[in-house]
C-alpha cells in the first residue's frame, strides 16, 4: 500500500524576508540612496523639518484660524466669487482670449504710459469705415447688451420674493 509523502514547508517568516530585502536594498538602489540622503541634507539645512514640525504641532490651531477665517461673508463671497471667475475663464474661447492678449499687448503693453491723442471728429468717424473697429464694437456691444439682460433678470428675481 502506497504511503502519502509527508510536506513539510519551513514556516514563513515575513520580518526576516523584509530585513533581507533591507539588507540588499543599499546595494542594489545605492545612488537613489545617495539621492535621498542629499535631498534629507538640504532640507535639513533649510530647516524644513523644523517647520513641519511646529505645523504638526500647532495643526489644531491652524484648522481653527482656518475654519474661522472662512466663516465671515467676506470670505464666502471671495470663494464664490473664485469658483464663478474660473468657470467663467474656463468657458472662454481660448482663441479670442489670445485676439484680446494681443491687442492688450500691442495697445497697453508697449509702453510704461501709453500716449494716445485724442483723435478728432472727423478722425473719428473715419475709423468707422475699418471692420476690425466695427467688429470690435459690435462684440462689446453684445457684451453690454447680455450683461444688461442678466442685471434685468437678477433685478427682477430679487424683487419678487
Amino acid at each position: 500500500m502506497a504511503h502519502p509523502i509527508s510536506l513539510e514547508l519551513p514556516q514563513r517568516d515575513p520580518r526576516k524576508e523584509l530585513l533581507a530585502r533591507v539588507e540588499q536594498a543599499p546595494a542594489a538602489h545605492a545612488e537613489a540612496v545617495l539621492d535621498a540622503f542629499d535631498l534629507l541634507q538640504e532640507l535639513h539645512e533649510r530647516r524644513v523639518f523644523e517647520v513641519l514640525r511646529g505645523l504638526l504641532g500647532a495643526s489644531d490651531k491652524i484648522v481653527e484660524t482656518a475654519v474661522g477665517a472662512s466663516d465671515s461673508p467676506e470670505a464666502i463671497h471671495a470663494l464664490r466669487n473664485l469658483i464663478i471667475i474660473g468657470k467663467t475663464l474656463g468657458s472662454i474661447n481660448p482663441e479670442l482670449m489670445q485676439c484680446i492678449a494681443v491687442a492688450s499687448a500691442t495697445t497697453l503693453g508697449s509702453e510704461k504710459k501709453p500716449v494716445i491723442e485724442p483723435p478728432g471728429l472727423f478722425s473719428l468717424l473715419s475709423q468707422f469705415r475699418h471692420p476690425e473697429l466695427r467688429r470690435s464694437i459690435a462684440l462689446i456691444n453684445r457684451f453690454l447688451e447680455v450683461l444688461g439682460n442678466q442685471l434685468k433678470l437678477r433685478g427682477s428675481k430679487s424683487n419678487n420674493p
